[in-house]
């Protein structure tokens, strides 16, 4: 009797294993094999964000060899360097890029959470609807208190989302594409924690609507590829 159990559950347990590392698989690309469309990568990546007389300047970013997550940061600002911005952009497996968002990684560098995160909406031009996440963060040292507020949405198809898991809810999609891609766009907030200026709220608000429209019109609107 014994030994019929400890056998079940061998059983039980390799079929568990065996189940996480196919969820795994898909959620990582390991199964499947896509066509990376290597222009739109390199369009997605050279895009300059053109907004009223924002300058964008490239910012040195590097990821991990194991991530296999591409990586481009620029810093936006109209000449008098305020209000200003940073969107970083990342492309890669589908498993790589959804596995990473804000909350764990500024909370890797010091940061916490003091607001969010919230699920945004807003509808481009042509109709379609943009999703994304928004929190505050901030960091606190004897001397210095920096506050950010970040933004931040994925896509695979030029359908910007922000999913409640993104790893497992775009793993069985995300499967059968070769690429994802993860938007971050951060803006500095006041130290002492008072609220941006309207002229300044109504800037950025700008700002982030271009940003997804341009990125998005990188995909053509769905059933004309």
């Amino acid at each position: 009797m014994m030994a019929s159990l400890r056998k079940w559950s061998w059983l039980a347990a390799a079929v568990l294993i065996a189940g996480a590392a196919l969820v795994h698989g898909a959620a990582t690309h390991r199964w499947t094999v896509g066509i990376i469309d290597a222009e739109r990568v390199e369009r997605l990546h050279a895009l300059e964000v053109r907004f009223a007389n924002w300058l964008p300047q490239v910012i040195p970013t590097e990821m991990p060899a194991h991530e296999q997550v591409r990586a481009t940061s620029r810093h936006y600002a109209p000449p008098g360097g305020h209000p200003s911005a940073v969107i970083s952009v990342f492309s890669g497996p589908p498993g790589a890029v959804t596995t990473h968002t804000p909350d764990v990684c500024y909370a890797a560098s010091g940061y916490r959470c003091t607001a969010g995160p919230r699920r945004h909406t807003l509808s481009l031009p042509d109709g379609r609807p943009i999703q994304y996440y928004m929190a505050d963060f901030e960091k606190r040292s004897a001397s210095l208190t920096e506050r950010v507020r970040v933004r931040w949405s994925w896509t695979a198809d030029g359908r910007w989302e922000a999913p409640e898991r993104p790893r497992w809810q775009f793993a069985r999609r995300f499967q059968w594409a070769p690429l994802a891609v993860k938007l971050y766009i951060v803006t500095p907030l006041a130290a002492d924690g008072t609220p941006p200026p309207p002229q300044e709220e109504e800037a950025i608000a700008g700002f982030v609507a271009a940003t997804f429209a341009q990125y998005a019109a990188l995909w053509p609107e769905r059933g004309e590829e």
